[in-house]
């Protein structure tokens, strides 16, 4: 049986807060006919506006939508409102039901579609020439090192003139563009957001630019995890085929927390997770269009066996999620292991140490409670404390938190840097985790 999410992971997928509300009007039993659940599939009809029911189907496991209505929103209001409904139990929601015909034809459509893209994946792996994917590859490392050049010419002019003269934001985009111009993505998204540091913080930003910059003029002699990093740093992209071709990691991996960021562009998941048994961390990317949600969605503080494949780096973190062996299961009732407020700055510094540019790490801290002083928000043990990153969640949020620990000490989940600690996830005395709001 499928243990029922809870109502906040529910509408954590909505693609924005409309669909998440118009949902709440959807969770009731009233539209519905014909829901039940089974083999990790939920389904139902619902009444529209028309004369035929809308089929709405929610495989659980990635989890996947499908739904004959015609909105462009991934999951759409009607999705939600199923998940919602059967959320509140199975008086709601039947288990262990048969699946209907339509429901099971479009979970083999599904599942032979999988198959497909892993024979055609398996295919490309095979037929790989590594003599022309190493050309292609010095071909584009000659393109991009005139980007890092030129970049280090213009941040050095800049120190020149003087912070104060610094260049608008269209003269920081005309730089943007060349690094773009030289396949340099990684440069040009840092060269833009030059355009939004405060004056105090801009030395900072460009030293770590020229650092980056002169890192990659002198990459072959850098060793090789640090050589990655580099790499990654300034725009070069790993393909998941062949990261899942390589080495892989196979874990109980406890999902600690998610957060989704959006632009006019692009909506971008992130999800943290911890092996049980290695103690690794690994962050997945998920990415979806304006009003649509990311396809990878893990419920926080569930446990998902699977196989993660590393991108290389000096610090490896961002990790591709490979085969899963079953569905998401509870992970235990008690808060994850952490570290104290001083312990967590000693566990970025070391992470710094591989990767400069790092400007935070995951982390759990355990026994912290949320105060208000002087200089903001902080956390803290008695011994040690954190600053609450300014601007990482709201304010309401923070006031919430504070609410939850009624003075009593917590375990948080996020990400602590050298700008502060960065809450996603909260464990109180029940146990049960609590997202904190961004």
């Amino acid at each position: 049986m499928e243990e029922r999410w809870s109502t906040e992971h529910i509408l954590s997928l909505a693609p924005d807060p409309a669909s998440g509300k118009a949902a709440g009007k959807l969770s009731g039993p009233s539209p519905w006919s014909e829901q039940g659940s089974g083999q990790g599939v939920l389904w139902g009809l619902c009444k529209g506006s028309g004369s035929t029911p809308y089929r709405t189907a929610v495989e659980l496991g990635t989890p996947a939508y499908r739904c004959s209505c015609p909105s462009r929103k991934f999951p759409c209001k009607h999705a939600l409102g199923l998940l919602l409904l059967w959320s509140a139990g199975p008086e709601a929601v039947a288990d262990d039901a048969e699946p209907p015909g339509w429901v099971a034809e479009w979970i083999d459509a599904r599942r032979e579609a999988a198959e497909q893209k892993t024979a055609r994946r398996e295919a490309r792996a095979t037929e790989a020439d590594p003599a022309a994917g190493r050309r292609r590859a010095e071909r584009r490392s000659a393109r991009v090192a005139a980007g890092p050049g030129e970049l280090r010419l213009r941040l050095a002019d800049g120190v020149r003139r003087g912070l104060a003269d610094r260049p608008s934001a269209d003269g920081w985009e005309e730089v943007a563009a060349r690094m773009v111009d030289a396949q340099a993505p990684g440069l040009a998204t840092r060269v833009r957001a030059l355009a939004e540091t405060p004056q105090e913080a801009l030395l900072e930003e460009y030293a770590m630019l020229h650092l980056l910059a002169g890192a990659y003029g002198r990459i072959d002699t850098l060793p090789a995890p640090l050589a990655a990093t580099v790499r990654a740093r300034v725009g070069f992209t790993a393909d998941s085929a062949e990261l899942l071709a390589g080495p892989t990691v196979r874990d109980r991996w406890h999902v600690l927390g998610s957060r989704d960021t959006a632009d006019d562009r692009l909506t971008t998941r992130r999800l943290w997770l911890r092996g049980a048994k290695t103690g690794r961390s690994a962050v997945l990317l998920a990415f979806g269009r304006p009003g649509q949600a990311p396809d990878l969605a893990l419920p926080t503080g569930r446990v998902l066996e699977a196989e993660l494949a590393f991108h290389p780096g000096a610090r490896p973190l961002r990790a591709v999620l490979g085969t899963r062996y079953g569905t998401p299961e509870p992970a235990p009732a008690e808060a994850p292991a952490g570290l104290s407020p001083e312990e967590a700055m000693a566990e970025y510094g070391e992470a710094v140490a591989d990767d400069p540019w790092l400007d935070a790490w995951p982390t759990v801290l355990t026994g912290v409670v949320p105060v208000l002083g002087p200089e903001g928000w902080q956390l803290t043990d008695g011994l040690s404390a954190l600053r609450v990153r300014r601007g990482s969640v709201p304010e309401a949020a923070l006031w919430r938190l504070a609410a939850a620990s009624a003075g009593h000490p917590v375990t948080l989940f996020g990400e602590c840097g050298h700008a502060g600690f960065a809450p996603v996830t909260a464990w109180t005395e029940s146990a049960r985790p609590i997202g904190v709001t961004q």
